[in-house]
């Protein structure tokens, strides 16, 4: 049995995944934030083991493991606490610096665990604005314009180093927009379903711009396997692959829910105009993984 240490383990991508890293037989220690309005989406148990630590503290974490969940195992850090504004450039350091911590508390378990892997997630935000002319690889360029994205990009770098020189395997994983289970409120699909639901006019942009949607339980599961399959020092795209105008989805969730597109109404061009045609390949080869939601059926189930 694999041990997986999952920081920012009650937000929305954290969530996710560590119900399906409890549903693939992991035993899981979910890493939160004390005085958290989440805190209770989970409930300790054997597999379950919950620990409340400020990120200044995330290089003491190791030693709130008990001893047979490491020797002799394999662990996998699963990285996802992240906060602050996106130009807060305060938080956003020391979101970097929580990340080399959490990352100080797996070096400090070599030699006592079978095997280390170090899975850090970052954000389509690091590429800053590209054209959508053919599909993103992970070889793109960096090139963020908020701190948020700049630090997701150093975070990478700083991270991917540290790891070499301790010799734990590393990856990380850039998201995309994800949809689903315990995605908070005031964002943009639950608001343009609920809106629709309640027959209220709808304001959007001009909603041009390539989007991806992912499930968040699909996203979940492409980061477990990226902690399992994924190859050492390697970045992928978390992603449906399944892209198209955002215009499309918009039109796609009227008509699932049977509302009146006359409710719709677009604007101008976003600004920044960021659109993205994300590639999967690298994800679907080293990995295996394949989408299992479709748009529609996670507006269904959550929404």
């Amino acid at each position: 049995m694999k041990t997986a240490v999952v920081s920012g383990a009650f937000g929305f991508a954290g969530a996710n995944l560590v119900e399906h890293l409890l549903d693939n037989n992991y035993v899981v220690y979910a890493i939160g934030r004390a005085g958290s309005s989440h805190n209770d989406r989970f409930k300790e148990n054997d597999r379950l083991k919950i620990r409340f630590v400020d990120m200044d503290d995330y290089d003491k974490i190791a030693s709130l493991l008990e001893p047979e969940d490491v020797c002799g195992k394999e662990i996998i850090f699963f990285h996802l606490s992240w906060g602050g504004q996106r130009d807060d450039f305060d938080a956003q350091l020391k979101n970097i610096d929580g990340a080399l911590k959490f990352m100080d508390s797996a070096i400090s378990l070599v030699g006592k665990a079978k095997s280390i892997c170090f899975v850090g997630i970052g954000s389509q935000a690091e590429y800053g604005e590209k054209s959508d002319e053919a599909e993103l690889y992970e070889q793109a360029l960096p090139e963020p314009f908020s701190a948020y994205g700049s630090a997701k990009a150093a975070a990478f770098y700083l991270l991917k180093n540290k790891a070499k020189l301790s010799e734990i395997h590393f990856v990380w994983g850039r998201i995309f927009s994800l949809i689903g289970k315990y995605e908070p409120e005031g964002r943009m699909l639950p608001d343009l379903v609920r809106k629709l639901r309640n027959g209220e006019e709808v304001y959007l942009s001009s909603c041009r711009q390539y989007w991806d949607y992912m499930d968040a339980f699909d996203a979940a599961r492409a980061i477990r396997l990226l902690g399992e399959k994924g190859r050492n020092g390697e970045a992928y795209n978390i992603a449906s692959g399944i892209y198209k105008p955002l215009k499309e989805f918009v039109k796609e969730a009227a008509l699932y829910l049977k509302a009146d597109e006359k409710l719709l109404h677009f604007g101008d061009d976003p600004k920044p105009y960021v659109s993205f045609k994300p590639s999967v390949k690298k994800l679907v080869d080293d990995t295996g993984f394949e989408v299992r939601a479709s748009f529609t059926d996670s507006i269904e189930k959550y929404f």
